[in-house]
């Protein structure tokens, strides 16, 4: 298995994109929790990432790395469908939290793997400025998103914009994870023949 550079550039301007358009939703969709559950949820995370961090001799494979990639956009999938099915509700503030947190304790170890993997100072570089792009492009977007909706179709309750928001988060994860799988290909190993 090897790691499509030109593939995963985009991979990562796509996911920073998806960010940058959850960031004033997230916001909104928290705003049913109480300010304690922040802190029980940083603690959580903080001892995940320690749990991982003592694996990282066994998990720093490319094959591992990409299923755990994967998994982190899977749950993403599932939370913005969640959402979709289950708005406007405690419980799914509280599930959407959790599962942010879930895949932020794989944040270390896939900025490590990534740096291993493709531990080219040009790669890296495009790697972090399609990131930075791709977020101020999501930013973007949700504000102009959030506007025409005030505009043209007078909706300016933010529950029901954050919720028709979720349209746009459903196809672009979809898209994130096709082109996660794009960025990895398996490497044929021809065998001599006798």
């Amino acid at each position: 298995m090897r790691i499509v550079p030109r593939n995963y550039i985009k991979y990562k301007a796509a996911n920073s994109f998806f960010t940058g358009l959850t960031v004033g939703a997230i916001f909104t969709i928290y705003s049913a929790l109480e300010p304690s559950i922040f802190s029980v949820g940083g603690i959580v995370l903080a001892l995940g990432m320690l749990a991982v961090a003592r694996f990282y001799e066994k998990i720093m494979k490319l094959k591992i790395f990409f299923l755990i990639s994967l998994f982190v956009e899977l749950v993403m999938l599932v939370l913005v469908l969640w959402y979709m099915a289950m708005p406007y509700k405690t419980v799914s503030a509280l599930l959407i939290y959790a599962g942010y947190q879930l895949t932020f304790v794989f944040g270390s170890y896939l900025v490590r793997a990534e740096t291993l993997f493709l531990n080219r100072k040009k790669i890296l570089s495009w790697i972090d400025m399609a990131k930075q792009a791709g977020y101020l492009a999501g930013l973007l977007v949700s504000w102009l998103f959030y506007k025409a909706l005030e505009r043209f179709w007078q909706i300016s309750d933010r529950f029901e914009q954050v919720y028709l928001l979720h349209w746009l988060l459903l196809v672009t994860e979809v898209s994130i994870i096709l082109l996660l799988f794009f960025s990895f290909e398996k490497i044929k190993i021809k065998t001599a023949r006798f």
